[in-house]
């Protein structure tokens, strides 16, 4: 603990000094360059709040999630869009979104421009990311990749400035892809992938950052050898490994039972692809002892295509729904009495909140900080920079070139 706060007090000095700090999300570096003082001073306060945990934050979040849409063009297996929520479905009009930027995008640092959904379906959604952009924050998103099919959908989301755009390839193969995957096809998906990298080359840009993005499951993991040759014919800047949760769809523990062999029939047998860690088959799953590393509550929320705005992307029904920006402004919301009760409940007794006692943070190998991430693969030709960013934070526990190259990080 001593090292991790020595550690951040130096972070700290040095981006006060020089406007430079480094950021991980999900797994990926981001260097950060001319940060304006308010947005610096409020990461630091931000994080120094995330170890006292007080109800009132000290700060704005430095990230913001957001849901362009809950609707999707596929029926993954595990995603509760699939199975069926228990809210309305829709799209984020710009208004709302622009409206949360104004005021909190002033002291953040990145968007997540997803949570729910295929981001992508938004017919707004490259007017948001320019926006986002202009606002400067860094913008992250995910997609199945079947809308980059169209050259020129391609085109606009290379020219909307975004900095990196995780694209889901579970599966090498057809049959294996699908099983997850539900009505998508692999080689939409791949077509999506090699037009993003054209249009990339054409332009001449460095960004988007192209993250593979493989979720390891019991069906597809026979196919994680494959993935670097894949990595290389597509042109990749990186391939990601992440394990797979399999409650997913049911973080309210409602169901669990009755669909255990379901969960259960996507958990890879290779134990360093397991997100969770087991005991045996008496005891489950290995709790952690701790309050969880969460952060959400203090520097993350969740905000819905409606407005509302919840802990965390866990909370899909809306059952701790915490406020509704087209009732509220985000800091009556953020600072606000629902968001202090619940970060009294958490950091008193978190094993009572049901959301929060059966989320991925809340066992051994869950956390979506550090552990879920399984491996990671750089293309050095391309991003070279995110390459060395890698090494000198210490990003994941293996980094290898896509051209067969280990590095020196272990």
């Amino acid at each position: 603990m001593g090292k991790s706060l020595l550690g951040k007090a130096r972070e700290a000095f040095k981006a006060l000094l020089t406007g430079r700090m480094c950021l991980v999300s999900d797994g990926i570096p981001f260097t950060f360059d001319h940060v304006p003082l308010r947005k610096v001073v409020n990461w630091i306060l931000t994080e120094a709040s995330l170890y006292l945990k007080p109800s009132v934050p000290w700060g704005w979040p430095t990230h913001l999630q957001v849901e362009p849409t809950a609707m999707c063009n596929l029926s993954c297996a595990l995603c509760p869009v699939a199975s069926g929520m228990d809210r309305e479905t829709g799209h984020m009009k710009f208004s709302l979104f622009k409206r949360l930027l104004d005021e909190a995008g002033r002291y953040g640092l990145m968007v997540l421009l997803w949570d729910w959904g295929e981001p992508f379906v938004n017919p707004a959604i490259y007017e948001m990311i320019a926006y986002a952009k202009g606002s400067g924050l860094r913008v992250i998103s995910s997609s199945n990749g079947h809308v980059f099919a169209d050259e020129e959908e391609a085109r606009k989301l290379v020219r909307s400035g975004i900095d990196s755009i995780i694209i889901a390839i579970d599966g090498i193969t057809q049959n294996t892809y699908e099983r997850y995957r539900r009505s998508g096809r692999l080689e939409t998906a791949l077509k999506g992938v090699r037009n993003l990298v054209v249009q990339k080359c054409a332009g001449g840009c460095d960004s988007p950052l192209v993250n593979l993005r493989f979720l390891a499951m019991a069906h597809n993991e026979h196919e994680i050898a494959g993935l670097q040759d894949l990595g290389k014919a597509l042109d990749v800047d990186v391939i990601s490994i992440k394990t797979v949760n399999p409650y997913l769809s049911d973080t309210y523990a409602e169901n669990r039972d009755r669909r255990q062999a379901f969960y259960d029939s996507f958990i890879p047998l290779a134990q360093r692809y397991r997100r969770f860690v087991s005991l045996d088959e008496r005891e489950g799953l290995h709790r952690v002892k701790r309050c969880p590393p969460c952060k959400h509550l203090w520097n993350a929320p969740a905000v819905h295509w409606d407005g509302t705005v919840c802990s965390c992307t866990y909370d899909y029904n809306e059952r701790q729904a915490l406020g509704d920006l087209k009732e509220s402004s985000f800091r009556e919301i953020w600072f606000g009495d629902s968001y202090r009760r619940l970060r009294r409940k958490f950091r008193s007794n978190w094993e009572r909140l049901q959301l929060c006692a059966n989320c991925s943070y809340a066992y051994e190998g869950g956390s979506c900080l550090n552990e879920t991430i399984a491996e990671v693969y750089y293309n050095p030709r391309h991003r070279g920079a995110f390459l060395k960013a890698a090494r000198d934070n210490s990003v994941s526990p293996l980094y290898i070139a896509l051209d067969g190259g280990q590095s020196d990080a272990t």
